[in-house]
């Protein structure tokens, strides 16, 4: 399941992202996405689930913690190509 989480911050590593995620299982991916011109993250990322309960179990855990005083929002990441 891919999994989108938003609110980060900025100087949130693509490792602790990962970590976050590890906590409740396997991760098969795990990406956060940088702004080009800068070089800095734009604030928000993916991870790749492989196994749908320990993704629902990050989703519940991890939405809505309180990172640098601001609330992350973790949910389910929309197809594009629906």
């Amino acid at each position: 399941m891919k999994i989108i989480v938003r609110n980060l911050p900025r100087n949130l590593t693509e490792e602790e992202l990962r970590a976050m995620f590890m906590a409740f299982g396997r991760v098969q991916s795990c990406d956060l996405v940088m702004d080009q011109a800068t070089g800095q993250s734009k604030g928000f990322g993916f991870a790749q689930m492989p196994l749908v309960h320990e993704a629902k179990a990050a989703i519940k855990g991890l939405n809505g913690k309180d990172m640098s005083g601001v609330k992350i929002r973790v949910k389910k990441a929309e197809d594009a190509d629906k």
